[in-house]
């Protein structure tokens, strides 16, 4: 047998098997870490791995190559079971020059695999950023496995035969190290190739190449014998079912599809191009063929605009943006609210204020989405927990939008817009059990715009154009039931309490709140958002110490699931946790008066389930000693 096909059966039958592994890829913007990320994720992805991915980039197009404030980073954890987060550490680090090194290193696990393009490690290169000498010749490093390899040099060769300029060659070494980790790891060819052929077909010098050097990689760790283990990670044992890998942006996009198919209304949606929101219309952009219309406005205010004209028309109406486009929106809200239409606005929330830090997560737009427009102007404020839970997550915000007739305000975040995971896709028959509750105007005869459904409150959607359904709407105070405008004081108190128990009354369409853990005892942590899979790992973790401790994480912020307040009375001590100032913990001490306790970080990085166990173990502590 020849020794290149003896040597792939040996390493496929000794492959040591794991069950997590946790991976970072770190170079420049340029050096496409995001897409060798992302590629590695659909591979573990189809391979059945459950996984959770984390990509970290700058703001800026193109920082300065080799430099601190340029590095991009992509981190994925994959596995045979079930996971929440993209994990603390990392077993292997991918280090493209010394400053994603940098960035990088102090994550990395001890007797970790570091893989480095040894090109890029010289003199010139790690002066840039402080170093007098190499950092991988440092005594520290010698608890690691240190792989350098001349990267640049191997993807040059490997594309030679192609007519390729140098700078072009050099890009296709993300493929390289994608290739090289595919053997480590038994990930399958096939998917990147595919991917490479739709991705490159107008450019068959870059298709080309860009395949070849992904064979190159994988071929150079089997017949240089770089490493002196291989390794699988087994299938997850997820439920049954066909699965997809999805971004939080591309679970709304889906959500919205699905909704407006399963209920035959037409779909608009207008956006203003802002990070980390922007792929929402991207997405939406693609569906024509779905009757879905999209729209880009020349900024936020021209966008919540059309779609609530969009709304008044009768079709299903969103728009999508973040923290400086929500202060923009917030006057048209208000006129939402008083002519109660429905509308979705989705806010990827990001770290700010001002421009802040547009790339970097935070939740810190919460008291912005609950009271950000004048007067007493309530809307429900939802918010995602997940990439997956994104298409649950709006399909509820169109449901209520349209039962209540209201704006609905869904905030995410940059963690959950662009990080992945496996998504079940719901059958046929889920999908039509979400039918919208829509009440239309059918009759002329004594027709009066603000005449109210009885158990919601909600006024009936009367679409312009049908005869005889004529009327007035405006920003000004409306009469109840005539719609005609009213400057009556005893009017408009009735007014302003009508339309806060209309959002009250929301609770009921609200799935049942989820205990994770015993219903009573020391410590319930409450969390909302992205930090749910953070919080309940570390929960989990602590529950298996023996704590009493449980968990909720809050779907809807405004109004408050109705178990939340017995809940609260059941636990000794309450802990919120959040990516902000602790906002949600002062809207429950004032709302339950409760002393309960904020832990909240603002540095535009999601939790690490070790930073949540420190916390909350020092709460037990005494009780150990």
């Amino acid at each position: 047998m020849p020794t290149f096909e003896k040597t792939i059966l040996e390493a496929k039958s000794n492959r040591k098997a794991l069950t997590q592994v946790d991976i970072h890829f770190a170079g420049d913007s340029g050096d496409g870490m995001q897409v060798l990320g992302m590629r590695f994720s659909e591979a573990s992805s189809i391979a059945g791995n459950d996984l959770r991915t984390f990509p970290d980039y700058p703001a800026e197009i193109r920082a300065p190559q080799g430099t601190l404030a340029g590095v991009s980073g992509f981190q994925i954890s994959f596995s045979s079971h079930s996971i929440y987060t993209q994990g603390d550490q990392f077993d292997v680090l991918v280090a493209m020059n010394p400053a994603a090194f940098t960035v990088t290193i102090g994550a990395l696990k001890k007797g970790g695999i570091l893989l480095v393009d040894e090109d890029k490690f010289v003199k010139k290169e790690y002066e840039k950023i402080g170093f007098s000498e190499n950092p991988l010749l440092a005594p520290e490093m010698q608890q690691f496995r240190i792989i350098a390899i001349p990267l640049t040099q191997l993807t040059l060769k490997s594309v030679e035969n192609i007519d390729l300029s140098r700078s072009k060659a050099r890009k296709c070494k993300n493929m390289f190290v994608l290739g090289l980790l595919f053997w480590l790891y038994n990930r399958p060819l096939e998917p990147t190739k595919n991917w490479i052929q739709h991705r490159f077909k107008s450019e068959p010098d870059l298709l080309a190449a860009n395949i070849q050097a992904l064979r190159a990689g994988y071929n150079y760790a089997i017949t240089t014998e770089l490493f002196t283990e291989y390794y699988s990670v087994e299938k997850a044992e997820l439920a049954k079912g066909k699965y997809r890998q999805v971004t939080g942006n591309q679970a709304i996009v889906l959500g919205c599809l699905a909704v407006a198919d399963e209920n035959q209304q037409s779909l608009f949606m207008s956006g203003y191009p802002i990070t980390p929101a922007s792929d929402i219309l991207h997405e939406m952009a693609r569906y024509p063929h779905m009757g879905v219309k999209t729209f880009q406005a020349e900024d936020e205010i021209a966008a919540v605009g059309a779609a609530l004209g969009a709304a008044f028309a009768g079709e299903l109406a969103l728009t999508a943006t973040s923290g400086p486009g929500l202060d923009l929106m917030g006057e048209t809200l208000g006129l939402a609210v008083m002519v109660e239409l429905p509308l979705v606005v989705i806010d990827v929330q990001r770290a700010g204020p001002s421009t802040g830090m547009p790339t970097k997560v935070e939740q810190s737009d919460l008291f912005l989405a609950l009271y950000g427009r004048h007067g007493e102007c309530p809307v429900p404020v939802l918010a995602a927990k997940s990439a997956g839970d994104c298409f649950d997550m709006v399909r509820l915000a169109f449901k209520i939008a349209v039962k209540y007739m209201t704006p609905v305000i869904l905030l995410s975040d940059a963690y959950i817009a662009n990080c992945a995971e496996p998504w079940k896709i719901p059958s046929s028959e889920q999908l039509e059990a979400d039918t919208l509750e829509i009440h239309y105007h059918q009759e002329s005869e004594n027709f009066a715009p603000y005449k109210r459904v009885l158990d919601t409150l909600a006024r009936n959607w009367a679409i312009p154009g049908t005869p005889g359904l004529e009327h007035r709407i405006g920003g000004l105070e409306k009469k109840d039931v005539t719609g005609e405008i009213s400057y009556s004081a005893q009017n408009h108190e009735q007014m302003v309490r009508l339309r806060r128990e209309k959002i009250k009354r929301v609770q009921t369409l609200l799935p049942s709140l989820e205990l994770i853990g015993e219903d009573s005892g020391d410590v319930l942590v409450i969390g909302w958002g992205s930090t749910y899979g953070v919080t309940l790992t570390a929960v989990q973790q602590l529950q298996r110490q023996g704590h009493s401790i449980s968990y909720v994480s809050l779907l809807s912020l405004y109004p408050f699931q109705e178990a939340l307040e017995g809940y609260l009375k059941q636990f000794k001590h309450i802990f919120v946790v959040e990516l902000n100032d602790g906002q949600v913990c002062q809207l429950i001490r004032a709302q339950f008066l409760v002393p309960a306790v904020s832990i909240s970080k603002i540095q535009g990085k999601p939790f690490l389930v070790q930073e949540l166990v420190d916390r909350l173990s020092q709460f037990f502590a005494p009780a150990l000693s």
